[in-house]
């Protein structure tokens, strides 16, 4: 799992359709996902550490764990399938822990306002994320093919053996 955090909210250009981005730790990907306008705004007031003068649905969340002395351990959003993100807030009281399924975007918004990690599987990084440092890829990319090109073989066989056993 790589460790993300909330980069922001923008619009998606064409449809004007709000976007969650989270980037890992390197600023090196970045994982768009496409939410809701309601949704949008409570995770901008998070970003921006507004209160409403009454809880609104992810205050109320958070005001329920409290009161019931349970800790949002993480946010794990594991899964894309057919275009949709899957997440899971991962609940403790006391000794006990819960998995409960959650939209990503209402499970960033509690994990906000708790500061709690959001974590996202590698899979779902691989398969949707996009590159936001392209000089740093490159870089290691060419990097990785200089190693490559001056391998030898017998430089093989002395690190990992000749698979006699």
């Amino acid at each position: 799992m790589i460790e993300m955090k909330v980069a922001g909210i923008a619009l998606d250009a064409i449809t004007r359709s709000p976007i969650v981005l989270l980037k890992d730790a390197s600023d090196r990907r970045a994982l768009p996902i496409y939410i809701g306008q309601e949704q949008a705004r409570a995770i901008m007031s998070a970003l921006e550490n507004q209160k409403p003068p009454r809880p609104l649905t992810h205050d109320l969340i958070v005001n329920i764990l409290e009161t019931w002395n349970m800790t949002l351990e993480k946010v794990i959003i594991h899964s894309l399938q057919k275009d949709t993100f899957y997440a899971a807030l991962i609940v403790q009281q006391g000794e006990v822990k819960k998995e409960i399924d959650a939209r990503p975007s209402d499970a960033i918004a509690v994990a906000l306002r708790t500061n709690t990690p959001i974590w996202v599987m590698e899979e779902v990084v691989a398969d949707a994320s996009i590159p936001v440092d392209r000089d740093a890829d490159e870089a290691e990319q060419q990097a990785f093919r200089e190693f490559i090109s001056n391998l030898r073989p017998e430089d093989l066989i002395k690190r990992f053996g000749n698979g006699d056993s």
